[in-house]
């Protein structure tokens, strides 16, 4: 696996090393012990997917609250989205700046999220589909969320809304959001 760090603390970029041959290739896009190498946390505990219908469907900004923060590696498997992740740690170097990447089924790319990021994303084309392993089990209790346009981050998402769920529509700002 190749690791890229990005411009916030304690988040990379994971691309997987392809082994080509005749046949096709062989890539891992998962090892512990790779992520242990780096410092990073790395016991996965859940493994979820999502499906998207339409083109420019939203989610996000999600987090869980300690003591169930979590870390999350996150894979387009089928179609492309932006993914955004915005630090929220307040003692972080990085605090309430954000980072996008686009993943797609084609450049295999996935996101390693920190605990304490706000994480949230846009699908660029019809029926996009995502996977995403986490360290902890979802808590409903623990589960919460910022804008996706909160003026504080400034994101620039790259295509309009066409579709929120009224959940995400209502996160408060990041000020409002209590503790992360």
């Amino acid at each position: 696996m190749l690791f890229s760090a990005t411009p916030l603390a304690g988040c990379y970029v994971i691309e997987p090393e392809r082994m080509q041959d005749h046949r096709g290739f062989f890539a891992r896009v998962w090892c512990q012990k790779e992520l242990e190498q780096r410092g990073l946390k790395a016991e996965m505990l859940q493994s979820n997917v999502g499906f998207s219908h339409r083109k420019g469907t939203l989610r996000g900004l999600h987090y869980q609250q300690a003591p169930h923060a979590e870390v999350k590696i996150v894979r387009c498997t089928r179609g492309a989205m932006f993914d955004v992740v915005v630090d929220l740690r307040p003692q972080s170097p990085t605090h309430m700046q954000w980072f996008g990447v686009e993943l797609t089924e084609d450049n295999e790319k996935m996101i390693y999220v920190p605990e304490g990021f706000g994480q949230g994303y846009m699908t660029l084309v019809d029926n996009t589909e995502m996977n995403y392993h986490t360290s902890k089990f979802f808590d409903r209790e623990s589960a919460s969320g910022v804008r996706y346009d909160d003026s504080a981050f400034g994101i620039t998402w790259p295509i309009e809304v066409s579709v929120i769920s009224e959940q995400d529509a209502k996160w408060p700002n990041y000020g409002r959001a209590g503790k992360i």
